[in-house]
C-alpha cells in the first residue's frame, strides 16, 4: 500500500514537458519502444541481479511493457508494483497484465517522489524518466530511499549528446530529423544527457560507480522495424515541433516518413541508428 508523503518528498516542481505527450497514439508508441528496447532493458535486469522472489518498484510504467519483464524475472514469488503519473495509461497497464495472466504486479498513479511505502523494496527500475526531472540527481536520491540495504538500482536513459556523431552528408533525411529531436528535446526542458548523468546521479546519492553499458538500435534492412519506430517518434513529436516552431506537418510528413528513411538507408548504404541509451546499475550499501 501506497500513500502520499508531502511532508518528506517534496516533488521539485517545473518538471520538463513529456515531449511525446499522453495521447493513445503515444500509448501505441511506447508498446513499439519496448520491442525495440526491450532487449537492453531485459540485459540490465539480469546484469543488476534482479530474480526470483524479489520485490520491484518500477518507476514510470506508462503501458506496462518494464512491469510486464520484470514480473517475469521475479516470477510468483515476487511483486512488481509499477508507478505513473499519467493515470489513464495504467489503464492500458492493468488490462495488458490481466490478458497476459499476470498476477504479480500492481500499478499506482502518482509521483514516485511523493509516495510512501509500507515495506522497501529489493530493488527500483526505471526507464526514460528521469530525463524529464527538473532535478534528476535529486530525484533519483529520493527515488533510492525506496530500496532496502544492498537493494538494487537499475535506470536506462537516453544520451542525446552523442547523436550528432552519426550525422552524414550522404543522409539529409536522417541528419534533419536528428536536429528536430535535439531541439524539441531541448526546448521542452528534458536533460540531454542524462545517460551518461546517471553516474553522477549513482554516485551524488551514495551508490558505488554503476556498471555502464551504451546502446543503440541500429539497422540498414529493408524490413527493419527501426523506420516505422521513427516515424511513431515523430508522430507523437508533431505537437511540440509545431508549437515551438521547429517544423510544420507537412515538412515532417509523418505518413512517408518510414519509407523515405528506407529509401536512404538503402541507397546510401549506411545504417540508421535510433536513440542511444545508457543502462547503469548498483547496489545501496548494506
Amino acid at each position: 500500500m501506497a500513500k502520499n508523503n508531502s511532508d518528506s518528498l517534496h516533488a521539485p516542481h517545473h518538471d520538463a514537458t513529456y515531449t511525446l505527450g499522453r495521447t493513445s497514439h503515444e500509448t501505441t508508441r511506447l508498446i513499439e519502444q519496448s520491442r525495440i528496447y526491450g532487449e537492453s532493458t531485459q540485459r540490465l535486469c539480469r546484469r543488476a541481479g534482479i530474480t526470483e522472489g524479489m520485490r520491484v518498484l518500477e518507476i514510470g510504467s506508462g503501458a506496462g511493457d518494464v512491469a510486464l519483464t520484470l514480473a517475469e524475472l521475479v516470477g510468483a514469488t515476487g511483486q512488481v508494483i509499477g508507478v505513473d503519473v499519467n493515470a489513464s495509461i495504467l489503464d492500458t497497464a492493468r488490462q495488458r497484465a490481466i490478458n497476459t495472466g499476470v498476477r504479480n504486479i500492481e500499478f499506482i498513479a502518482g509521483d514516485a517522489r511523493m509516495l510512501a511505502f509500507a515495506d522497501k523494496f529489493d530493488a527500483i527500475v526505471g526507464r526514460f524518466v528521469l530525463m524529464y526531472m527538473a532535478n534528476p540527481e535529486k530525484a533519483f536520491a529520493e527515488l533510492i530511499t525506496h530500496l532496502k540495504p544492498g537493494g538494487i538500482a537499475a535506470f536506462q536513459e537516453p544520451e542525446y549528446t552523442l547523436y550528432p556523431a552519426f550525422l552524414h552528408p550522404n543522409m539529409p533525411l536522417m541528419n534533419q530529423l536528428i536536429g528536430w529531436i535535439l531541439e524539441v528535446f531541448e526546448h521542452s526542458g528534458a536533460h540531454l544527457d542524462m545517460g551518461i548523468g546517471l553516474y553522477r546521479a549513482f554516485v551524488d546519492a551514495g551508490l558505488p560507480p554503476p556498471a555502464m553499458h551504451l546502446e543503440s538500435p541500429i539497422g540498414a534492412a529493408k524490413t527493419w522495424t527501426g523506420y516505422r519506430y521513427m516515424a511513431t517518434i515523430f508522430q507523437s513529436l508533431l505537437p511540440l515541433l509545431e508549437k515551438y516552431g521547429l517544423a510544420t506537418a507537412e515538412q515532417v510528413d509523418v505518413d512517408t516518413l518510414a519509407a523515405r528513411l528506407r529509401e536512404e538507408v538503402l541507397t546510401s548504404k549506411r545504417p540508421f541508428f535510433l536513440p542511444l541509451h545508457v543502462t547503469a546499475h548498483s547496489m545501496l550499501p548494506t
